[in-house]
């Protein structure tokens, strides 16, 4: 099966060691946004990207520097809450060499990452409006614009890819990021898995976003370290209490269901 992780807009600048790295699939494109940004002022970049100025001012250096900046592999690259919990830098070499046969990274600035796909530091929203992407929001180039060198978009390189391995998509990316696909197209040709994570307090579930976040990065290690095949394997995993509790199947995606009791 494939994996989705949504990435993280905080980032390393740099990792310790050397791993062997490749070249990300919608590459051109990034560096076409990349450039863009670059050649924006520090306010406009502000309101584009919602954040502070001095955040801008980062950045901004950081577009300026894309095309020569010391790249990082992508699984390694991110440090959000998921990321902390995924605990790249630990993984074993098998069960890298298995992330980058199985696992999708989703950002609004490369598209779709493989795990040791180079990668420099940025920041992207999903409604970032640029003159590349006719002034539409950045997620809406990505679904209808935006191909590789070989003309496939992200829906038709992330459709290829899950069926040529056993047809299951296991998603646990968020629900802004399915925005980069046509994403229906993707639940009706290929099998949606997209694990959940409730809290139980006083009878109620609840999702809270730190531990939905804290697990999907969890699962993600769980499913590397164990070369997880099957749906039916992700059933075992637990993390922090959180324990398979059911299924619930809707007409296109199904949905797993793990639960911590208060």
């Amino acid at each position: 099966m494939q994996i989705l992780l949504a990435n993280a807009k905080i980032m390393r600048d740099e990792v310790a060691g050397v791993m062997p790295q490749s070249m990300p699939t919608f590459g051109q494109v990034a560096s076409l946004l990349a450039a863009e940004m670059a050649r924006m002022e520090i306010d406009e970049l502000a309101r584009q990207l919602h954040c502070s100025a001095k955040i801008a001012a980062e950045n901004w250096v950081r577009f300026r520097d894309f095309a020569v900046a010391t790249a990082i592999p992508a699984i390694m690259a991110y440090n959000g809450h998921a990321y902390k919990h995924l605990r790249a830098m630990e993984l074993s070499a098998g069960a890298v060499d298995f992330a980058q046969q199985h696992l999708w990274i989703t950002c609004f600035l490369y598209g779709l990452l493989r795990p040791l796909d180079a990668v420099v530091p940025y920041r992207m929203e999903c409604d970032a409006r640029l003159d590349v992407t006719d002034d539409k929001p950045v997620h809406n180039y990505w679904r209808t614009v935006a191909k590789d060198a070989g003309g496939l978009s992200t829906t038709d390189v992330l459709i290829r890819s899950v069926k040529a391995d056993d047809g299951t998509l296991v998603h646990l990316s968020t629900e802004e990021y399915e925005h980069l696909f046509h994403w229906q197209q993707v639940c009706r040709d290929v099998n949606v898995v997209q694990p959940l994570f409730y809290v139980r307090s006083g009878g109620k579930l609840k999702v809270q976003a730190v531990w939905a976040k804290t697990c999907r990065g969890a699962m993600v290690r769980y499913i590397l370290e164990n070369r997880i095949s099957s749906v039916e394997e992700l059933l075992a995993f637990s993390y922090e209490g959180f324990t398979f509790s059911h299924s619930d199947k809707t007409t296109n995606i199904h949905h797993l269901i793990f639960v911590r009791d208060y």
